[in-house]
């Protein structure tokens, strides 16, 4: 259950979420758990480096971090939306803690390899990954809706806040007792947040039609995504920017090394002033939306950071390239969370885990590959040639906003609200279908054009929500009447796509209504395409399914809305 909101706080106020007591329980713990996990990629990529001299290897620790979350996020995402995302999240810091232990053990018994090291940070990563949806897409019960973009933002804060002590700590913490000792560190600081889980004792309301099975989750994310142009933008948009903008981090422990000619502790305090940027960046989030589009915005991120890249290319002063870094830090930081509230306020709840798992596949896929082969660059021509092309290439990135403009970041998503079964004289079962839904409309020929337009965008959200095959026809006989076409694949998947529509989804189909003329409404029809061999076909099946009750595969039938 969300805490009442503070009267004395207004939902502008980036600290609003923080009077939320899970909130800010959870919050204050995973700020501990990113700076171990700060501290473990500075061991990490210190220990790497102290066994081999391939700038590919020492960029490969992120790739082998990152990797798992675009491998793994779509399902982790479809988990986080059919279990309680509270266990989900417990699971997945359990398996980062086990990979970390791992590597602490084997780290002081000497027995670690470049190869040991990239399979155990690749394990850590897939419990990153499996967590991200779950605990992102919880934020929406432990705030009011209309403090959800400052828990968004906040929530980057945390992790740059530890950004920027983590890596100075971490560089500490390795100088001293090595790479043993940052991976221990690491582990400890696991359990905090494991702790704040445990004790958050989560609301939800329990849905009266069955879940989803995991490949038909997935599916359904994914057809939500496909059908939907303002997440596409998004994730197109973050994919880039992770790609070109990921050489900054990867390359970052080369920069202390070979341009600035330090050690451990120079590589942990460049990293810190990435990250003081980065918090930087955040806190002045909502002034920049507020003055800025979001493409605008995006825009001016890529510019500015582009310029920041090529001064730390250039630069071999550990004052100046600190200063660079904060600047590339702030731009860094203030585009993702842009992105990150775009995708987080354009999902409806029931699909928030998968939206939020695509954001991550692609930004951290972006990384990841752009990491590998920002390594390969590097090798081949040295880390300030490397730079450059990543400065260059930022430089050009606005250009995308000519074909893949950002959405206007407006209100979050609305909740689906459930509606009541339709009357039916069949006896179905969940697993009856495919199903195929017949709308026919009756529009004055003058309204011809407008009423298809509405219908364009009725068939996206249509789609979106779980219907395939959607069609639009108009009677060659009769110019008058159009007939809206569409399927899923049973019975149960048409009453959830029936239920996810939100109410401007709904606000859409009212419009698509209003164009109807005639004294008759709207008719409706529902069939069975198979339906001999898809129900119990018996001859009392008109009185049975008037009784049917939601048990197993059966449903209960209320009706017509």
């Amino acid at each position: 259950m969300i805490d009442p909101k503070p009267e004395t706080f207004t939902a502008d106020g980036i600290t609003v979420p923080l009077h939320h007591r899970t909130f800010r329980r959870v919050w204050l713990a995973s700020l501990l758990t990113n700076i171990g996990a700060l501290i473990r990629g500075v061991g990490a990529a210190w220990a790497m480096m102290q066994m081999t001299s391939s700038a590919n290897k020492v960029a490969l620790v992120q790739t082998a971090m990152m990797l798992p979350i675009m491998l793994i996020s779509i399902p982790a995402g479809a988990i986080a939306d059919m279990y309680d995302r509270r266990i989900v999240a417990l699971v997945s810091l359990g398996i980062a803690l086990a990979g970390t232990t791992a590597l602490a053990m084997l780290a002081w018994l000497d027995g670690i390899t470049p190869n040991i090291l990239l399979a155990l940070c690749f394990v850590v990563g897939i419990g990153v990954a499996l967590m991200g949806p779950a605990w992102q897409s919880s934020v929406n019960e432990q705030v009011p809706s209309e403090a959800l973009p400052a828990a968004v933002a906040l929530n980057g804060i945390s992790y740059n806040i530890a950004r920027s002590v983590g890596p100075a700590v971490g560089g500490i913490v390795v100088a001293a007792a090595g790479a043993v000792a940052a991976f221990a560190v690491n582990a400890l600081l696991y359990l905090p947040l494991m702790l704040a889980l445990f004790l958050w004792r989560r609301t939800a309301e329990p849905s009266r039609l069955p879940p989803e099975t995991l490949n038909r989750a997935i599916i359904s994310g994914v057809r939500y995504i496909i059908n939907s142009p303002s997440i596409k933008i998004v994730l197109s948009r973050s994919m880039v920017t992770g790609v070109i903008g990921g050489a900054i981090v990867a390359l970052m422990p080369l920069v202390a090394r070979d341009l600035l000619h330090g050690g451990a502790q120079t590589y942990g305090i460049m990293l810190s002033a990435f990250g003081l940027g980065a918090v930087i960046g955040a806190l002045n989030i909502a002034e920049v939306r507020k003055r800025m589009s979001g493409e605008a915005a995006t825009r001016a991120c890529a510019l500015t950071m582009s310029g920041a890249v090529a001064a730390v290319a250039l630069s071999r002063e550990p004052v100046l390239t600190a200063v660079a870094l904060v600047l590339a830090g702030a731009m860094w930081m203030m585009a993702w969370v842009l992105f990150s509230i775009g995708v987080q306020l354009s999902a409806p709840p029931w699909v928030a885990g998968r939206s939020l798992a695509a954001y991550q596949a692609a930004s951290s896929g972006g990384i990841a590959v752009g990491s590998w082969g920002w390594g390969h660059l590097t090798d081949a021509v040295g880390v300030e040639t490397a730079l450059l092309v990543s400065a260059a290439l930022m430089l050009l990135s606005p250009l995308l906003g000519l074909w893949l403009r950002m959405p206007r970041i407006s209100a979050r998503g609305e909740e689906s609200q459930m509606l009541e079964d339709p009357k039916v004289r069949l006896a179905l079962t969940g697993r009856s279908g495919p199903l195929v839904v017949e709308i026919e409309y009756r529009v004055a020929q003058e309204n011809a054009r407008a009423f298809h337009n509405v219908m364009l965008d009725v068939q996206l959200f249509r789609k979106r929500n779980g219907a395939y095959g959607w069609s639009i026809a108009r009677d060659i006989a009769d110019p008058e009447l159009w007939t809206e076409r569409y399927h899923c694949p049973t019975w149960l998947d048409y009453l959830r796509q029936r239920n996810r529509s939100t109410q401007s989804e709904r606000t859409l189909d009212r419009q698509a209504i209003a164009f109807h003329i005639g004294p008759e409404p709207v008719r409706v029809r529902r069939m069975l395409e198979r339906p001999f061999g898809s129900v119990r076909w018996t001859e009392d099946a008109p009185d049975r399914a008037a009784n049917d009750t939601l048990t197993g595969d059966h449903l209960r039938y209320g009706k017509e809305q």
